[in-house]
């Protein structure tokens, strides 16, 4: 869900724009962030609307949330590579431009087959949109200002998970799920026109790698490692979230108006999952991964009783939304293990979380309709975080043994 800031050249200084120009390029980008993270997430609060309307299972729902995710999959590392010759300005636009489209397609879908189809090309420029908007940012501020400028493009996702996906349930609710993506359509329209006024055509200043050098820089273990730590270990939270709302219906017996805060509670803790992740990586390093992800196994083992109550549903929300802290420790260590690739590194952040966010809702699915009940997906959850601790588990034996055999490692 966050993305790994890319270093800027320590030789290129910020662009010469006005304060107000500069907030008005980083609010557009912020907007563009914001309407992506809607429409990646809005499934999940939708899901009984949209399962009652298309006249599928709500595990056929939690396919298209999937195959949304491996739109991002695909598009994320495809794109840079193949935007690379782009100047920034240039695909920024076309990025938003294809999105605004593919959310129209998924408004207007007439069928199940057809919105599965609509619902991947939707997800292609998601993960380069955020590398690309990262790279812009840093371009235009001032060295000690770049981490809050990629913070705040960031902060669009964020404010999607805890404002945009609740608005989007209770907007399905109303009226159909359907307005909900032409409102995320119409969003990403004003996106595009913000950014056409705002952001210069100066700001493609700077050297860039050539895709096979990136290519081959980015084959590393440690990339990998990472990058499947995220894929996997990750996947728990979106098993739970993805299937939150017939959870709250079935399970919990709440009416379908408490989805909304069902939703939201993910959201408030993605915001203090990003904090607490950034603290963690600043006292332990990689360290950090085990104790998120040993979190996250507790938590997820016990929603299957948190279930149960509505309150302690909502705490448990929050507690499994933490989750989140895993996204800026593993995009800092990126940082760290990805020199030379670093804007390939960016987008392939978002491949893995959305990975995850493909195969989370495959295996809670898979559990449901086997019988096992939709709390299941706690324990399906609990599961693939282990198996992220086995892969950091992995990682840690390897980087030990290259820094015994290469101190300078």
């Amino acid at each position: 869900m966050s993305v790994s800031l890319p270093a800027a050249p320590a030789a290129a200084p910020p662009l010469p724009i006005s304060r107000g120009r500069y907030t008005l390029i980083l609010a557009a980008l912020t907007l563009g962030g914001f309407a992506i993270g809607t429409s990646e997430f809005a499934g999940m609060g939708l899901m009984p609307n949209m399962a009652a309307e298309l006249g599928v299972s709500e595990p056929q729902v939690g396919h298209l949330i999937s195959a949304y995710a491996l739109g991002v999959v695909v598009g994320a590392p495809l794109l840079a590579v193949l935007g690379g010759a782009m100047k920034r300005k240039t695909l920024l636009l076309a990025l938003m431009g294809f999105y605004a489209l593919g959310n129209l397609a998924s408004a207007l879908g007439p069928d199940y087959g057809s919105l599965l189809l609509f619902r991947f090309i939707a997800g292609l420029p998601h993960g380069a949109y955020f590398g690309v908007a990262a790279l812009t940012a840093v371009s235009i501020s001032r060295p000690e200002a770049r981490g809050r400028a990629v913070s705040l493009v960031m902060l669009g996702l964020t404010l999607a998970i805890l404002v945009g996906t609740p608005l989007a349930t209770w907007m399905g609710q109303l009226a159909s799920w359907r307005w909900t993506f032409a409102a995320v359509s119409l969003v990403s329209l004003v996106t595009v026109s913000l950014i056409a006024f705002a952001l210069p055509h100066a700001v493609d200043t700077g050297a860039r790698e050539r895709p096979l050098d990136e290519l081959r820089a980015f084959n590393r273990l440690p990339v990998w490692h990472a990058l499947l730590i995220g894929a996997i270990g990750f996947a728990g939270m979106f098993s739970v979230f993805s299937y939150l709302a017939p959870t709250m219906v079935q399970v919990t017996g709440v009416a379908p108006a408490w989805i909304p805060l069902g939703v939201a509670g993910f959201g408030l803790g993605g915001v203090i999952g990003n904090i607490l992740g950034g603290w963690l990586f600043d006292r332990l390093q990689f360290r950090a991964v085990p104790v998120v992800l040993g979190w996250a196994v507790a938590m997820l083992l016990l929603f299957p009783l948190a279930a149960h109550w509505p309150w302690s549903l909502l705490l448990a929300t929050v507690c499994i939304g933490m989750m989140g802290a895993l996204g800026p420790i593993l995009q800092s260590h990126l940082m760290d293990v990805a020199d030379g690739a670093q804007t390939l590194a960016a987008a392939s952040h978002h491949a893995a979380f959305n990975t995850a966010n493909a195969l989370g809702p495959w295996l809670g699915g898979m559990a449901i309709t086997a019988g096992f009940g939709w709390t299941s997906t706690g324990y399906v959850g609990a599961a693939t975080a282990v198996a992220g601790l086995a892969i950091y588990a992995w990682a840690a034996r390897s980087l030990s043994r290259r820094q015994r055999t290469c101190p300078t490692v």
